[in-house]
């Protein structure tokens, strides 16, 4: 059976064409309308800013999300992308004036906003999310600009940019640097600035392809020596930019390795010999920090320990180990045992005495209480001797 190669390339280059579903004017002019910051565009910021900040302050998702699909941050960065791809310098700069005026007021309003905020979040994981930004916030970025151009170019578009807004996350960064800013921290502003500018000089990037690719008529003529000194300075910045990401996502993805390797050894671990792992912890340094209780380790549990460790990629200098346990020999046994007893007959002589001192009173008491009866029984023979002499008393003078 024979495969028809030729065939298949041309479905394939039928299955990915768009030419038809392409308007370049009708998107040129669509892209050019979203970058001015005024009327609306002022309103919906002020908007996104308030909710990005409130979302990122109460840690919620949901909220933070609503905040990047509101945000007009979009409009004037596909638009500097459009301008460099349709060397039109005029746009350039018309977008690039817009963009800086938004990003000036929202790092102002997020600003204000947290230094005025009365709620301090101990663990505000969504703004520590947004600080250590890496090479697939690059990836994102960049696929994230392809489908924004793509979908502002069709004829026709559906809800692709709202994933768009989404996925290249433009607002709730500036939050975030706001929030570095309110609370004088350069680990929240720079992190978070960064991230920003990975985001959007990846979404230019994307758009300038893009527009590259689908042909939008170029407004001016490009000089060749200008262009290659240009294009020799913007390698020269993305590479500076990409260093810092590169390295996060080598740190993230060795600390996520490290993670599920000490899981997995622990695991496999949980018993050794009569002791038992009941408790772990992960140090930054890449050191793991083992409790361990029961009876105490032997040497060849040691060796077993050290040797799983050795084929979860652990070296013995990275496995700390804490025992709660008690070494006695059989004499200290004996001695503690005895301690017991003596401890015990003291107690015990105590409570004999305490018992001894009671009785003694109760005896005490009750020789009391026999005397007090003798004196009632007395005092009830002189009533009574009392009453027959006065009835005697009272007959004589009857009598009489």
């Amino acid at each position: 059976m024979r495969i028809n190669i030729q065939g298949i390339k041309e479905y394939l280059k039928d299955l990915v064409k768009i030419d038809k579903e392409i308007d370049t004017v009708a998107a040129t002019h669509r892209i050019r309308e979203s970058i001015p910051f005024r009327g609306a565009n002022v309103w919906i910021l002020a908007f996104s800013i308030v909710i990005a900040s409130a979302g990122l302050n109460i840690n919620s998702t949901a909220v933070i999300i609503g905040a990047m699909l509101i945000s007009p941050l979009m409009g004037p960065i596909i638009g500097t992308g459009l301008a460099i791809g349709t060397y039109d310098p005029e746009l350039f700069r018309y977008s690039m004036r817009n963009l800086l005026i938004m990003v000036i007021v929202s790092l102002l309003f997020s600003t204000l906003f947290f230094a005025l905020s009365p709620l301090a979040l101990a663990n505000p994981t969504e703004l520590e999310a947004r600080t250590s930004p890496s090479i697939y916030d690059v990836m994102m970025a960049l696929f994230g600009g392809f489908a924004g151009i793509v979908e502002n170019s069709r004829k026709t578009r559906g809800t692709v940019l709202s994933g768009v807004a989404i996925a290249t996350a433009l607002m709730p960064p500036l939050c975030t640097a706001g929030y570095g800013l309110a609370h004088l921290s350069g680990h929240f502003f720079f992190g978070a600035m960064y991230l920003f500018i990975i985001n959007g000089v990846f979404i230019i990037i994307a758009t300038f392809i893009g527009v590259k690719y689908l042909r939008f008529r170029p407004v001016g003529t490009p000089d060749p020596n200008l262009a290659h000194r240009r294009k020799r300075a913007a390698s020269a910045f993305l590479i500076i930019i990409l260093i810092p990401s590169i390295t996060a996502a080598y740190k993230m993805v060795v600390n996520n390795n490290f993670e599920r390797n000490v899981k997995e050894f622990v695991s496999e671990n949980k018993v050794i010999g009569h002791s038992y792992i009941y408790d772990y912890s992960i140090a930054q340094k890449h050191t793991v920090g083992i409790s361990i209780a029961g009876e105490p380790m032997r040497d060849e549990d040691w060796e077993t320990l050290y040797a799983s460790a050795a084929r979860y990629k652990i070296k013995r200098d990275q496995v700390n180990v804490r025992q709660n346990t008690i070494r006695m020999t059989e004499a200290e046994m004996n001695q503690l045992i005895q301690n017991v007893y003596d401890n015990t007959d003291i107690a015990l002589a105590e409570k004999d005495r305490q018992l001894q001192s009671l009785i003694q009173r109760l005896d005490s008491l009750q020789e009391a209480s026999g005397v007090l009866r003798d004196r009632l029984d007395s005092l009830e023979l002189q009533l009574k001797d009392h009453d027959t002499g006065a009835e005697t008393v009272t007959e004589q003078e009857n009598d009489i």
